[in-house]
């Protein structure tokens, strides 16, 4: 690679000649402002925050699409630059609703943080005579609402959008004053063929896209005395919430978290990890049945709910291959309910169940029809990472200062399960190696490899009931384009499919904590999370593949059987195609 040198602010520098000037700038530790920004996602040049000056080059140019060029001398630090950027956010600050007090992004608003680096007045903002722009407010979605009035026309969460998904739901309409984004004339979101993948929040410097809220609906159920509020804690929650109070990313605060429910006032606390057993032995069985009695294969992973949203829309015709498995938060829920309920003495209309989850698909699963029994919803309130943090705050409770505490309630001592050894590698792998558990033979290795001509989707070959079954596992949005349009292209033969809607999985998640651009952009957050989850996982206690003891007594007690009509009725769930506008 050829390389250049330059000076930044007086510091000499050399580095690869397709290097921009922020870059080197960055690798000089000299930190550029920027709003539009996010590598390799939106790299447009709109806001003119990064601005710099350059020797013999006329007026401040943009330094995230600045190419380095050698013997180049840049400032970046000088009145005119100050200046410029102050204007520019004192205009991107008028048309700002600022509600700072009471907004999700309080603490992790990049638009806000600027304004105090820069102390920058709302000098057009609180000018009554300033025609501020209508302000949009789009709810129309059990999972995400889009805010024109908080919006700042950043454009990257339109380029995450489709660098994630390739489906282009979000998108600049109108013009000049009147220019918002969101779906085409600002249609509602729950049917503009948006998966809730949460891609677009993820990018959003501030408050303009969010999950649709449940913080109060939890906080009225914990305060009424005639309720039993029962959690569940996907696992990836507890190596991100730290991040929503400052500890390092990937810092494991699983005993926090335990003794932070009890403190908000839980009553019981259910084991994701047990339910999770349900699905893979439903799935398992599912597929066995389909083995034997000629498909329809390949049968595909039913626990993403980002990917049923993309299937039943996108793919419909493929929708005879979805395993009917309730994914493990719709289990707990029914389970909860239907079962436990009458075991701890509590009536199930009383009691109200809550999930904390890395998605924000998670809370449209929730809110489907299909998602009850008797009347009854599996899951009531679904909270992601981020909110459950911000209940916290709400509650006046010092998360990081909380000593350890462990699961507690007679809940939680029932559904205790440990770990089967290969579920952090995918549910694929457990619900294989139950195939073999449940026809009683040797469970074999799997060994991915990546596919071939497709960027990010893994296959395999696993050896049961006597035959040979090909395995894929396709995580991402695009990437799940991608491979059905090989399937259709070259007829290639597949058993058994997983798709996750998130390309880096639930560490990843929509509901995640989110980090400024500058972080995104030279901190591999994802593998930082993943090493810590591992390590947790890890650290655990772990158990042969086949039914936990708890597991087979429910089985033997209660459903009779896997597959029977009763887990059926309780464990499984219907899928149908949607149709969104065009």
């Amino acid at each position: 690679m050829d390389k250049v040198t330059i000076t930044i602010n007086g510091q000499q520098i050399t580095v690869p000649k397709d290097y921009t000037v922020m870059r080197a700038a960055e690798d000089l530790g000299i930190e550029v402002p920027r709003l539009c920004f996010l590598k390799d996602i939106n790299e447009t040049s709109a806001c003119r925050l990064c601005v710099v000056d350059v020797k013999n080059m006329r007026g401040l140019k943009n330094s995230c699409t600045l190419a380095v060029d050698d013997g180049m001398e840049v400032e970046t630090n000088t009145q005119e630059i100050h200046d410029s950027i102050v204007a520019n956010l004192q205009l991107l600050a008028a048309n700002h609703i600022f509600e700072c007090w009471a907004c999700e992004r309080e603490n992790s608003c990049e638009l806000l943080d600027l304004m105090r680096r820069f102390n920058v007045d709302n000098v057009f903002g609180e000018n009554l005579f300033f025609d501020r722009k209508e302000r949009l407010i789009n709810d129309t979605s059990s999972a995400i609402v889009l805010d024109s009035g908080k919006c700042i026309l950043c454009g990257r969460c339109v380029n995450a959008c489709e660098k994630a998904t390739g489906l282009g739901i979000l998108a600049f309409n109108e013009r000049g004053q009147d220019t918002y984004i969101g779906p085409a004339n600002f249609h509602g979101m729950e049917d503009s063929g948006c998966i809730y993948c949460g891609a677009c929040i993820q990018a959003c410097p501030v408050a303009a896209i969010k999950e649709k809220s449940h913080i109060d609906f939890v906080l009225d159920a914990l305060r009424d005395k005639n309720k039993k509020v029962v959690v569940s804690v996907a696992p990836s929650v507890t190596v991100t919430l730290g991040e929503e109070f400052g500890a390092e990313i990937g810092t494991n605060v699983e005993g926090k978290l335990y003794t932070s429910l009890q403190k908000v006032g839980f009553d019981e606390v259910m084991d994701l990890t047990f339910a999770t057993d349900f699905s893979v032995v439903e799935e398992a069985t599912e597929f066995i049945h389909r083995l034997k009695n000629d498909g329809p294969l390949p049968m595909f992973t039913s626990c993403s709910p980002g990917w049923i949203n993309y299937i039943e829309q996108y793919e419909s015709e493929y929708l005879p291959h979805l395993s009917s498995a309730k994914s493990p938060q719709q289990v707990s829920g029914s389970l909860v309910k239907h079962y436990y309920a009458e075991k701890l003495g509590y009536h199930k209309e009383n009691i109200v169940y809550v999930t904390i989850m890395p998605c924000i698909a998670k809370k449209h699963e929730a809110d489907r029809e299909q998602m009850k029994y008797q009347g009854v919803k599996d899951v009531d309130y679904v909270l992601t990472t981020r909110e459950y943090a911000r209940l916290l705050k709400r509650k006046g409770i010092r998360f990081m200062s909380l000593s350890d505490g462990e699961p507690y309630g007679t809940l939680a001592e029932l559904t205790k399960t440990p770990l089967q050894p290969h579920l952090e590698a995918g549910l694929i792998e457990s619900t294989l190696h139950t195939v073999s558990h449940l026809l009683e033979e040797k469970p074999a290795a799997i060994e991915f490899k990546a596919a071939r001509g497709m960027k990010d989707i893994k296959e395999a070959t696993y050896r049961a009931s006597g035959m040979d079954i090909n395995i894929a596992v396709v995580h991402g949005g695009m990437n799940i384009q991608d491979f059905f349009q090989h399937i259709k292209k070259t007829k290639k033969t597949y058993h058994y499919v997983e798709f996750m809607a998130c390309s880096d999985g639930c560490v990843a998640g929509g509901g995640q904590p989110i980090q400024p651009a500058v972080v995104q952009d030279n901190i591999d957050i994802v593998g930082l999370r993943l090493e810590a989850l591992h390590n947790l996982e890890h650290s655990k206690e772990t158990r042969e593949v086949g039914l936990a003891d708890n597991v087979k007594a429910i089985y033997d007690n209660y459903l009779t059987k896997p597959g029977s009509t009763k887990a059926k009725t309780l464990l499984h769930t219907t899928y149908q195609e949607r149709k969104f506008y065009k």
